[in-house]
């Protein structure tokens, strides 16, 4: 699993900073999440296969996080692009994207398309042998959803060496891998279990957009392995959360706390602060695990 940030900072673009827009790579697949203003450009910068790309995931219809989206479908026009491309938004998505199409005369040479959201709870939006895709609803000014992305347990693995001493032969690997007990060279059954290795434990992303602190989620994402969770404020401004329906880079430590994450990732900054370094240590406070999303940094697990 890999994350990579494009963008992570609140409100306008700047010369050096961009709004939300990151791409994760999870079992072969590559999901844009969020496309703020500069997203195509960023996604040049490093080097990311615009092809690759069938999924996006829009969290709600704010400028700075889905005003990148209409270049981006137009850019793969142009690209002569051929393969469906699936939008994942708020209602209203499908309505904002063909109209622009619809007056510019630009309709797309390829399929695309539209899942809009609207449910309250949180649902199953896209799920495949490999992955599986939950909404995570959020509380912000307008309908908002985080986006929790789930790997699948996958089978176990043979391992050849105990076949081998047990002499069992090849055509019962098949077989062996979908589950089946072996026999051995002498007749014996021989268990799969003994036969096999386990898989390594499946991981998971939560990427939790713009939202008050909302202690809700927490049964949601229990559990999960790296959680990006906006931290627009300071403690010195969580007077300001309420109105805005943001949160402090400690209330987001807090949530990776009760949920039991294993890192913690903060993002979402307001440009008014001079040092990043004061998101971190403020989570710190709260959580062991914290670390600083910024403009083309990567995360691996």
């Amino acid at each position: 699993m890999k994350l990579t940030i494009l963008g992570c900072y609140a409100a306008t673009p700047r010369t050096f900073t961009n709004p939300t827009s990151q791409v994760l790579e999870i079992q072969n697949h590559l999901f844009l999440i969020d496309c703020g203003e500069g997203t195509q450009v960023q996604l040049r910068k490093n080097r990311i296969k615009f092809s690759r790309i069938k999924h996006i995931f829009i969290s709600h219809l704010h400028g700075d996080h889905f005003f990148g989206l209409p270049g981006l479908i137009s850019t793969f026009m142009l690209l002569g692009r051929e393969a469906e491309l699936h939008i994942h938004g708020p209602k209203g998505i499908k309505e904002a994207m063909t109209l622009l199409l619809k007056l510019g005369d630009s309709w797309t040479n390829y399929p695309l398309v539209f899942h809009e959201l609207h449910a309250r709870g949180s649902v199953l939006i896209l799920e495949d042998e490999k992955v599986e895709v939950h909404t995570i609803p959020l509380d912000h000014r307008i309908y908002t959803n985080g986006f929790l992305f789930k790997e699948k347990q996958s089978p176990r693995t043979l391992d050849i060496g105990v076949a081998k001493r047990h002499g069992i032969s090849m055509e019962q690997f098949t077989a062996i891998k979908k589950g089946a007990d072996g026999i051995s060279a002498k007749g014996e059954i021989v268990a799969n279990k003994e036969l096999t290795l386990p898989p390594p434990r499946p991981r998971s992303y939560a990427f939790c957009s713009d939202t008050v602190y909302k202690q809700d989620i927490v049964p949601i994402i229990q559990g999960v392995d790296l959680l990006y969770h906006e931290s627009t404020f300071l403690e010195t401004e969580s007077h300001l959360c309420e109105r805005t329906k943001h949160s402090t880079a400690r209330q987001a430590a807090q949530i990776a706390g009760l949920a039991g994450a294993g890192q913690l990732i903060l993002g979402h900054y307001s440009t008014r602060y001079k040092s990043l370094e004061l998101f971190r240590q403020e989570a710190l406070g709260v959580f062991p695990s914290v670390e600083l999303a910024d403009d083309g940094k990567v995360f691996e697990l």
